[in-house]
């Protein structure tokens, strides 16, 4: 370990965990999570119950570490059960696709079938390129038959004293334009139903249009919503308050989100939240050092970065709201600093999961 990355350590484990809007202080680097991609994390947050489909899912998942350390035998013995699945519960996984999507469901299973005998011969081969093509883009169909899974209405609860906020009842996706380039990112309001609305419902404000990024850590944050002006957060034009989104986090095996409370609080401290920071690009909510209820507008980019995980705990899972992930575009964060702006965030899909309230 070289002197630099041990003092960005040793500084990392002096400041303070949470991430906050006025004067922000600073919060500890996180240990990170065992699954660091970003779609393979949105996949296991959907909140759907078909387990033949997520053994299969997961088996592919699992070779990314494999393929890395070239553990072929593995690679291949892995892509070989994932074919095994989809031959041997095709009946259960279709059985479970509502009606009207049956035959759109039995398509796609088709071609995921086609695709994994031969993802099944490029592990033969040990060629990791294909291999790797090939692996994505049976993922996708695996999500893809999820998305047909989906279930008509919001299945959690949000407590009522927060019917007067924004909601995203859903998924939507934005296209970030930057100073130094363009990012792609997919909101979940399945799990941050009142900060994934708050985003949205800023974004096609225009809220975010030419804001700076107002505070830079290499390796750590990069931070922006702070607007022009004595303001620091959104002010609502109708009760000329500033808007308020609680803390709001998932917990694995919780039936709904839980609200401004830490995991730390609820004793939660081996808990990983079901949306982790744990890939460059996780989006977070920001707020004040002295209340976990008052994040408003402004939210960072969490720069993830593995060397400088040291083991422990992650200070940032369970004390921050995460409500999405940059999914393409991601290397332009390490260019971005405080001399660079958001120059528009454009909703390109998902529109019609934001409510005004409840």
């Amino acid at each position: 370990m070289t002197k630099k990355i041990l003092i960005l350590i040793l500084v990392a484990l002096l400041i303070p965990s949470s991430v906050i809007w006025a004067n922000p202080a600073n919060a500890a680097l996180p240990t990170g999570n065992r699954v660091k991609d970003p779609y393979s994390i949105l996949r296991n947050s959907l909140p759907i119950n078909q387990k033949d489909l997520r053994d299969i899912q997961h088996a592919l998942e699992d070779t990314s570490d494999l393929v890395r350390g070239n553990r072929w035998p593995a690679v291949a013995k892995a892509a070989s059960r994932s074919q095994f699945l989809v031959n041997t519960r095709k009946t259960e996984i279709l059985q479970s696709i509502p009606n009207e999507s049956r035959t759109k469901g039995e398509n796609i299973l088709k071609k995921l079938k086609d695709n994994l005998i031969t993802l099944n011969e490029e592990a033969s081969k040990k060629n990791k390129t294909e291999f790797i093509k090939l692996r994505r883009k049976s993922l996708q169909e695996i999500g893809d038959i999820e998305a047909l899974l989906l279930p008509e209405k919001y299945p959690y609860q949000i407590p009522s004293e927060f019917d007067n906020l924004p909601r995203l009842l859903g998924r939507a996706s934005v296209n970030i334009k930057t100073s130094k380039g363009t990012m792609y990112a997919i909101i979940d309001g399945y799990n941050a139903p009142l900060t994934g609305g708050a985003f949205i419902d800023l974004a096609q404000k225009g809220f975010y249009n030419g804001l700076p990024m107002n505070r830079a850590e290499e390796f750590f944050v990069l931070q922006t919503g702070d607007p022009k002006g004595s303001a620091i957060g959104y002010i609502d034009p109708e009760t000329k308050e500033e808007r308020h989104v609680p803390l709001e986090i998932k917990a694995p095996g919780q039936t709904d989100t839980l609200y401004n409370q830490t995991f730390e609080e609820l004793g939660l401290y081996t808990e990983t939240p079901v949306l982790p920071f744990a890939t460059l690009g996780t989006l977070g909510w920001a707020h004040s050092e002295q209340a976990l209820d008052d994040g408003s507008s402004q939210f960072f980019f969490f720069l993830y970065e593995a060397e400088l995980n040291p083991a422990g705990r992650n200070l940032i899972d369970g004390r921050n709201a995460a409500f999405g992930y940059v999914v393409e575009g991601e290397e332009i964060l390490n260019e971005l600093g405080v001399n660079d702006q958001i120059i528009s965030i454009d909703v390109v899909a998902g529109s019609e999961y934001l409510l005004d309230h409840a």
